[in-house]
């Protein structure tokens, strides 16, 4: 086996005990009595009290902050936009096949880094722009290039949509309406919460 293949492998080990795990403490933590519409809500904040990994549901509401139509019957909706004590800003979402066929994921999203197109497709080549402090921000990478961000999908079927996050540094504490870009997609101003 290649150390690629590897190490792809052990990162989805990773993701599938923290889902788990996350699974889990929602079920313990799931108390009776109280508003059903908040239960949601306060599973969410313990989470983040906690201070475990972002999860793509984590900050996810009902209305979304920002909804992409993009090629081939693709939708993104941006559902959470969170500043973390790190220096980070955690955006999250759904990628969703709105078409009637098969949708092929446009290599495009993945942006035009060698580094970032080496480790397969992804949403790397998204930014957010902040006309404020008039910067734009990146998708992090780890040490070893890799984009902090939902990578490894290349088709949809009709109707089926993955939960997406996407990691950048934070801008000013100040900033808190900025535009999210993404390649092949119209542009959203979303709102940072944190």
């Amino acid at each position: 086996m290649s150390m690629r293949f590897t190490a792809k492998v052990r990162r989805g080990m990773v993701a599938l005990t923290a889902v788990a795990g996350l699974a889990l403490g929602t079920a313990a933590c799931g108390g009776g009595g109280g508003d059903d519409n908040k239960k949601p809500q306060s599973s969410s904040s313990a989470s983040k009290a906690g201070g475990s990994q972002p999860d793509t549901q984590e900050g996810q509401s009902e209305e979304p902050l920002a909804e992409l139509k993009g090629p081939s019957g693709l939708l993104l909706r941006i559902t959470s936009a969170v500043r973390d004590s790190g220096g980070f800003v955690t955006v999250n979402g759904e990628l969703k096949n709105d078409g009637s066929e098969v949708a092929v994921i446009p290599l495009e999203l993945s942006g035009n880094e060698t580094e970032i197109m080496n480790n397969g497709r992804s949403l790397g080549g998204a930014t957010l722009v902040d006309s404020k402090s008039k910067k734009r921000y990146y998708v992090l990478r780890d040490t070893e290039g890799r984009p902090l961000t939902t990578t490894g999908f290349s088709t949809l079927k009709a109707g089926e949509s993955i939960d997406v996050f996407l990691q950048f540094p934070a801008p000013p504490a100040s900033s808190t309406d900025v535009t999210f870009q993404l390649p092949l997609f119209p542009s959203g101003v979303i709102k940072i919460s944190g």
